[in-house]
């Protein structure tokens, strides 16, 4: 799990089935009892830092006191995880739980604000964590640096109350769903993706989960992730700390939570809107985890006959440099080609393979189709794959290869079609 920032869905989801919550007031879902209990009195340093949270019409020294009782897990230590954690620390969550299984790179840090420049190499999880102790030295940090799979997931849910999902990939999210729906503990999910958000909250014993809002997950490399599509920093702040306050209402019982409902934010136009979501009464039941990648079509073991693979810029560039028999394939324009294009590749617009298939000098080759980031590049290797063609796409296509293998990269030329 490279869980970064919650890059994934940015689709326009609907929900089927009807709800399973009793109605409250004006037919809206009622909302759960407060999630936890309270601790049985807060220390003097605990209630002098929550004055102005304890001031709250409403909220007042028992909500306080159940968060103090409250464990949290948070799914990544990016820039969701980034934005959420320093809010529940600072709100006064007694015990936070972090898994994350990656390492601060620089160019997380635009929008990964808690990280600094000092913790580029060192683990998400340590970053992280000591943000929280310069916060509250007397909250308790976990510190999960691991893989979320299905062999641990259920025992890690286990041991909180609440688990929040900033990860950035579908396999992980279905993970996530899956084993909170299997423990009965409510799931917080956030997603960012260039200029929009999305946020809800799955709990399944009041009403949709995650499986309710995206039934299938999409074809693998349909939808572009933060590392290709880009991502507004601010966002990362938006849905993160709204992840924060929607564990804040289910611990105390304060407030509507997003249960049945999902939160839609675009930044560029500074508007949100809202989606019902209703569980789907012809799903099936969810009786145990599975083999994620496999389910949303990700990893080689996953890739049956006929479906394309996918290479990362560095595993292509590793091979070229290897000297190893690769064809290329350019899928765009004849203008994107002239601007730039790998060196001896090949340009076979996309329309043209949809169109007539794989030409025959492909057969026998072990070919790489790519465009300018995705979307393209996994049409024309699916068209190649289904006519038996050895292929695999360039994941995050020439934008992403440019940086990583500037040596392999060509300018000029007219761009013609083979």
């Amino acid at each position: 799990m490279r869980s970064t920032d919650g890059g994934g869905p940015a689709a326009e989801p609907i929900g089927t089935g009807r709800d399973a919550s009793a109605p409250g007031p004006a037919g809206r879902p009622a909302a759960p009892v407060p999630l936890v209990a309270p601790v049985a009195e807060l220390s003097a340093a605990a209630r002098g830092r929550a004055r102005r949270q304890l001031a709250l019409p409403g909220f007042g020294e028992e909500a306080q006191r159940r968060l103090a009782g409250a464990r949290v897990l948070v799914i990544g230590a990016g820039g969701l995880g980034c934005a959420s954690v320093p809010f529940l620390a600072g709100a006064g969550v007694g015990r936070i739980g972090i898994v994350d299984d990656d390492i601060v790179e620089l160019s997380n840090l635009h929008r990964q604000t808690t990280h600094r420049t000092a913790d580029v190499g060192r683990p998400k999880v340590d970053a992280l964590a000591e943000t929280v102790a310069a916060l509250d030295p007397g909250i308790r940090v976990d510190r999960h640096r691991l893989r979320l799979t299905s062999g641990n997931a259920r025992e890690l849910l286990a041991g909180y109350d609440l688990v929040l999902d900033g990860s950035d990939n579908f396999p992980t999210r279905y993970l996530a769903n899956d084993a909170a729906e299997l423990t009965g503990i409510p799931l917080v999910w956030g997603a960012i993706l260039q200029y929009s958000g999305q946020l809800g909250v799955a709990w399944h014993a009041h009403g949709a989960g995650y499986r309710d809002l995206f039934p299938r997950p999409p074809a693998p490399g349909s939808v572009l992730d933060c590392a290709s599509g880009g991502v507004l920093p601010g966002l990362c702040g938006t849905i993160g700390s709204l992840m924060a306050t929607e564990a804040l209402k289910l611990i105390t019982g304060l407030g509507e939570p997003l249960i049945g409902r999902v939160l839609l934010y675009d930044a560029l136009a500074a508007r949100t809107r809202e989606l019902r979501v209703r569980p789907d009464p012809r799903a099936e039941r969810v009786t145990g985890l599975v083999d994620y990648a496999a389910f949303c079509g990700v990893g080689p073991e996953a890739r049956p006959a006929g479906r394309s693979s996918a290479l990362t810029a560095y595993e292509l560039a590793a091979r070229l440099r290897a000297g190893d028999p690769v064809r290329l394939i350019d899928v765009r324009t004849a203008e994107e080609f002239a601007e730039r294009r790998l060196r001896g590749a090949e340009r076979i617009p996309v329309e043209r393979i949809e169109a007539d298939g794989a030409p025959d000098h492909l057969a026998g080759e072990f070919v790489v189709a790519y465009c300018e980031r995705d979307p393209r590049s996994v049409r024309a290797a699916a068209a190649l794959a289904a006519d038996g063609v050895d292929v695999a796409y360039l994941e995050g296509g020439i934008a992403a290869f440019a940086p990583a293998a500037p040596e392999l990269v060509e300018r000029g030329g007219d761009g013609a079609a083979q």
